[in-house]
């Protein structure tokens, strides 16, 4: 039987133009995917000239000024009670918010953490390794824990672990050529959550955005999910016509 990533690798040719969003089981959970291409247009948000967006369809309504829209769009890093991001955000190659490297409570503190990178190439890099060498990021959104680092999962995921939610994350291929954009559409824990990036798709590296407040903006499946008003956002733009 084909593994479910070497799957993938046969369906994408056909169904990725039309429609980057796609629903797959493993394990008897289903997943919605949404993969991007390193030409697309992929950038995250978090504030405009009125303050932080918080939703998808300010996103859209920000984007509309350039005849705009968005693709797809997820949350995409914590955020405080103002919706600040608790870690670093880069956006068009600013620092908004600062790297934590520290170890704290909560998933976000629970080390190692790390950073998605958009530049040349897409990339999750641990969060002291970033520190020490920082890639260039046109965009850039902290959060946590890592998921899987260099092929491996995060140390401190518990395989039988009881604390399930929806949770989404982000796994980046070896080349940096791909990132995929995952959402549990069942409750799981960190463990499967992270098997799936490694053992489904075959990412080497992959970092967990959220749970609970797990949101996904996918129109091409007629998928708009509403819910409380988020912080960092990331998605595809592309024209609104």
């Amino acid at each position: 039987m084909l593994r479910l990533a070497a799957l993938f690798a046969l369906l994408l040719p056909q169904v990725a133009a039309a429609n980057p969003c796609q629903t797959v089981s493993f394990e008897d959970i289903s997943f919605t995917t949404c993969e991007v291409g390193v030409e697309e247009d992929l950038r995250l948000f978090h504030s405009g000239p009125s303050g932080v967006l918080g939703s998808f369809s300010a996103v859209n309504s920000q984007l509309a000024a350039e005849g705009k829209t968005l693709g797809f769009a997820m949350n995409a890093g914590m955020y405080h009670a103002n919706r600040a991001p608790v870690g670093l955000l880069i956006d068009q190659g600013v620092e908004q918010s600062e790297l934590v490297t520290a170890e704290g409570p909560g998933n976000f503190g629970l080390l190692p953490n790390g950073v998605f990178c958009i530049g040349e190439r897409f990339s999750v890099v641990e969060s002291r390794a970033f520190a020490q060498n920082p890639p260039a990021c046109r965009f850039a959104s902290q959060s946590g824990p890592m998921l899987v680092i260099g092929g491996a999962l995060h140390p401190r995921l518990i395989p039988d672990s009881d604390s399930t939610y929806i949770r989404n994350g982000v796994g980046v291929s070896a080349d940096g050529r791909r990132a995929v954009f995952v959402i549990s559409n069942g409750r799981v824990n960190f463990h499967r959550f992270a098997r799936f990036f490694r053992d489904a798709l075959g990412l080497p590296d992959a970092l967990y955005f959220d749970g609970k407040i797990s949101r996904l903006y996918a129109p091409a499946i007629r998928r708009n999910d509403l819910g409380f008003a988020m912080g960092p956002i990331v998605g595809t733009v592309v024209n609104k016509d």
